[in-house]
């Protein structure tokens, strides 16, 4: 009967799993793609299709400059085709290229200049950069952030902070020179730093004090795997007054949302770093499902706001992942104009081609991976819950 339930359970939240994770790819992939659309029908290139999907086309239509914009089957991306397209990807159509007349190579991508195709491939990650400070700086102005002054109530019996020489009382300045508000941006920046020494500067009595602590690295189990964090040791303050409530400007909430989206940028590029040296573990790439899960559970904790707020995140992640220089990516077209403009010409298209495969097979491989990690994930929250 217990496993019963457990299954009746699942399929009862699935629906709402689903319809979350549908809005929030649905929203960060429909703005990446229309900054890739705006900034080049801006610059005159026309646009064959916009679609949200892969796959088969659900539903279409095509608007009076002749692109097509529709929603397709398989919701894992989207893509804008813009005339001289090969493909999604944006490999060029030489065949096509061959025989186009004189008239249409003005508004064919390949034929545009590369400051212009740069210009259109960047576009999809600012656009994603520029959701998320909104939706950032919204929450800012509108809400405000309550948040804990780093003040330090107690520090743990044998911990990284007890060995640094912290103490009750002393109120987090700088680490690694960064200036700190709020404890949760020192417990951000220490959660990601497990066993690199970080220079404290703390005000005790009146003094500056400078400290060098080297948080423990402790592994933590989630629904999402296992995470490698940096744990100092501290407590923050219970005392009410350590309590703030920060009130924004529209410019101030603007600057605070960019200072966050940096964050986050810097943060998964530290994760990066920290997972090539063997530091953190791979269990903790998620693919699609690992998204669906997410988007489910922050609707049903904390509703709309919460959804919003993933979606936030989600488009830092999107925005900077295709910056990644590995072509089939937005970044490895960047890289392919960089080189152009240096050599004064583009690539060969033998060579361009192997690289869109190499780029390919590195993208497949990390999604069958990534994907591999969200099934083990799922099945083993699955048989605790029926267990």
């Amino acid at each position: 009967m217990d496993f019963l339930a457990t299954i009746s359970g699942a399929t009862g939240s699935l629906f709402l799993t689903l319809i979350s994770f549908l809005v929030v790819l649905t929203v960060v992939v429909f703005i990446h793609e229309f900054g890739h659309f705006w900034v080049g029908r801006l610059c005159g290139v026309g646009v064959t299709a916009f679609s949200i999907g892969f796959g088969r086309e659900l539903i279409g239509w095509t608007d009076k400059k002749g692109t097509r914009w529709k929603i397709c089957a398989i919701p894992l991306g989207g893509y804008v085709k813009f005339v001289g397209d090969l493909n999604a990807a944006s490999v060029p159509d030489q065949d096509e290229l061959d025989r186009m007349p004189l008239a249409e190579r003005s508004i064919s991508f390949p034929h545009q200049n590369v400051a212009k195709r740069a210009a259109i491939v960047a576009a999809g990650p600012i656009a994603n950069f520029i959701l998320a400070i909104a939706i950032f700086a919204g929450f800012n102005y509108f809400s405000g952030r309550q948040v804990l002054e780093p003040r330090i109530e107690a520090v743990q019996p044998g911990s990284a902070a007890e060995k640094a020489g912290f103490q009750p009382k002393d109120l987090i300045l700088t680490v690694d020179g960064r200036q700190i508000q709020t404890f949760a941006d020192m417990q951000l920046i220490v959660s990601s730093s497990a066993g690199e020494p970080l220079d404290f500067t703390v005000e005790r009595n009146g003094q500056m004090v400078a400290l060098t602590a080297t948080p423990n690295l402790v592994e933590r189990t989630s629904p999402f795997g296992k995470q490698r964090i940096g744990l100092l040791g501290v407590e923050a303050s219970r005392d009410p007054a350590a309590i703030k409530r920060l009130t924004y400007s529209p410019w101030g909430a603007v600057k605070a949302a960019v200072g966050e989206t940096w964050s986050l940028v810097e943060r998964t590029l530290n994760f990066i770093r920290r997972l090539a040296m063997g530091w953190e573990s791979t269990d903790q790439l998620s693919g699609p499902i690992g998204i669906a899960r997410a988007s489910g559970t922050a609707f049903d904790v904390g509703g709309v706001y919460s959804l919003v707020s993933l979606i936030g995140f989600m488009s830092v992640s999107i925005g900077l992942i295709n910056l990644f220089p590995i072509p089939l990516l937005d970044g490895g077209h960047l890289l392919f104009y960089a080189i152009e403009a240096v050599r004064g010409r583009p690539l060969s298209e033998k060579a361009q081609e192997i690289g869109f495969r190499i780029g390919f097979a590195l993208v497949a491989m990390l999604m069958l991976f990534a994907t591999w990690n969200d099934l083990v994930h799922l099945g083993t929250s699955f048989l605790a819950r029926g267990s």
